[in-house]
């Protein structure tokens, strides 16, 4: 075989990911320092030995727990904005607050006006006078 020939198999061909992962390789598959594995990651893991030495830990069971950590402590995506949202511009949105007094709805108050009871006259009275 020539180095072309070599070259265009080993490209056309899938890559294989061990299943194993070694100890010194396992923190690096996840993105961290070794230091860290070694607290919060490997004493969720199987340990699984590799000769007289070696120790390997499943990739897939490595997985899980990434898939576990981020559900856990993952940021949720953002919400879409809806294009029907009256309130586009946050200026407008902040001046239209600024017409209500007291934290008091603006229907509330209208609804108060239009009903002519003694108590809604009085809760507007009472309104009026923590406003002056």
């Amino acid at each position: 075989m020539t180095g072309k020939t070599a070259n265009r198999k080993s490209s056309a061909a899938p890559a294989l990911l061990p299943r194993f992962i070694r100890l010194r390789d396992a923190p690096f598959y996840l993105g961290m320092d070794r230091n860290r594995f070694n607290a919060s990651v490997r004493h969720h893991l199987t340990t699984i030995p590799i000769g007289r030495q070696g120790i390997a830990f499943d990739r897939l069971e490595l997985d899980a727990w990434v898939e576990d950590y981020v559900s856990r402590n993952g940021r949720r995506p953002k919400a879409p904005k809806l294009e029907d949202d009256t309130c586009q511009n946050a200026i407008e949105c902040r001046g239209s607050a600024k017409k209500v007094d007291f934290g008091t709805l603006k229907s509330a108050v209208d609804m108060h006006k239009e009903d002519g009871s003694a108590k809604a006259q009085a809760h507007l009275l009472a309104l009026t006078q923590k406003k002056s």
